[in-house]
């Protein structure tokens, strides 16, 4: 059979791994190793040379590990094996999202360049834009969703910041109310002021629909990022990032990576190699339960307002509805809402929860809840957060595995507690 017409889910269990290479083992070992040996000192000479970008590598040339600062055969095939998803050339897989992240925007962008980025994203995110980047005299420029090409391109060229955007980065579906950015828009955008000279880079932080419900990279991003700790990872018991796009963008990324040394350990990617073996079964169960409990939190009296990628299908604007269709292919596990009342009224339901845990984080197999607010976007600017409806009544849910049954009986007690 061709591996390359199999489906992802299919490969996840193999693909990128020779049994033969580590004595016949069904699964690929954790290379718990630092260095790697040379057989010959001109071998040595050759990776090096290529690993620095002394010389290019030769068509069809296999190099070999040097160091596992460099690369390591867990880290090396988790890699490949995460290209299938968003059928990108190259990955580079880190030690956290942010560092993915963060790693990302260092690279493309240096001082006096301008970041035009979407609102809302992850408070982590929110905080290395403006406050990180400002030490570096990088300047961003916001725009909230539901704003149109137009206005956006009309702020720019009215700021006089046209001709320093190094890189646009969005998030979509944002995090926390599911606000969704339209990323061909955005490529337009990134065109417009792209000159011959500057290349602008697109980034989409795809955590919310992990590689499976949205693939970024066929709507024109340059690059893709994910928070692996999340869906990818899958179990909340490891912490872990991507970064997905062309061969020539992803070899700058791990030039910087390499030097920051912020790739993920062996361990790491063994971790999460296991997972992807299981992510469509479970964020498929994951998008089942998140239906029928969103459902009921439409038709309950103690919620006003529902954040949810399926509410978006019935009741969304012409243009919410365009975007849903042309990047989804499922509405998600991830859901806000608004309790009616107050700070208090929140807490009093998530203080109240038995079988769903008061936890940051989400994509794990146990469904966590949060109050934004107060925890995920503390640091965001008071007025933004208004703006963005990350009000006092906005409880983050992230949907498990569990039985949906079980999920909605806990959710109906606790509002029960409001």
């Amino acid at each position: 059979m061709n591996s390359t017409k199999m489906f992802p889910e299919s490969l996840m269990m193999s693909y990128g791994y020779k049994p033969a290479l580590s004595e016949g083992a069904i699964k690929c070992p954790i290379f718990q190793t630092s260095t790697f040996v040379f057989n010959k000192a001109e071998e040595g000479k050759r990776f090096f040379e290529v690993a620095y970008g002394l010389k290019e590598k030769e068509e069809g040339e296999e190099l070999g590990l040097i160091y596992s600062r460099l690369n390591n055969p867990d880290l090396e095939i988790l890699e490949n094996r995460l290209c299938l998803w968003d059928q990108a050339e190259d990955c580079a897989v880190f030690e956290s999202g942010m560092s993915a992240i963060s790693t990302a925007m260092m690279e493309f962008m240096e001082p006096g360049d301008v970041l035009l980025y979407s609102k809302p994203v992850y408070g982590g995110t929110d905080h290395f834009i403006n406050h990180f980047l400002k030490k570096y005299k990088i300047e961003a420029i916001g725009f909230m969703a539901g704003e149109t090409e137009e206005m956006i391109i009309d702020r720019i060229v009215s700021a006089g910041m046209g001709e320093r955007i190094s890189m646009i980065h969005i998030e979509t579906p944002a995090n926390p109310t599911n606000a969704l950015i339209d990323i061909e828009m955005c490529s337009r955008i990134k065109k417009y002021f792209s000159t011959a000279s500057k290349d602008i880079i697109l980034s989409v932080d795809n955590t919310y629909m992990g590689p499976l419900w949205q693939h970024p990279l066929q709507h024109g991003a340059d690059i893709v990022l994910y928070s692996a700790t999340k869906y990818i990872g899958g179990h909340s018991d490891v912490i872990a990032g991507a970064c997905l796009g062309s061969q020539e963008l992803i070899s700058r990324v791990k030039g910087l990576r390499t030097f920051l040394g912020n790739m993920a350990g062996p361990w790491t990617g063994w971790l999460l190699m296991r997972s992807l073996e299981t992510l469509k079964v479970r964020m498929d169960q994951q998008a089942a339960n998140a239906k029928v409990v969103a459902d009921f939190l439409n038709t309950h009296p103690k919620v006003e307002n529902v954040y949810y990628l399926g509410n978006v299908a019935d009741h969304g604007s012409s243009s919410e509805k365009e975007i849903l269709t042309k990047q989804f292919s499922s509405y998600g596990a991830m859901i806000a809402f608004d309790v009616k009342g107050n700070e208090a009224d929140a807490f009093a339901f998530l203080n109240n929860l038995k079988l769903i845990k008061l936890a940051v984080s989400l994509g794990g197999t146990e469904s966590l809840a949060e109050h934004p607010q107060t925890m995920t976007h503390a640091d965001v600017d008071p007025a933004d957060k208004i703006a963005m409806n990350i009000t006092e009544k906005l409880v983050r849910l992230s949907i498990g595995v569990e039985n949906h049954i079980d999920l909605v009986n806990d959710i109906e007690q606790s509002l029960a507690m409001v």
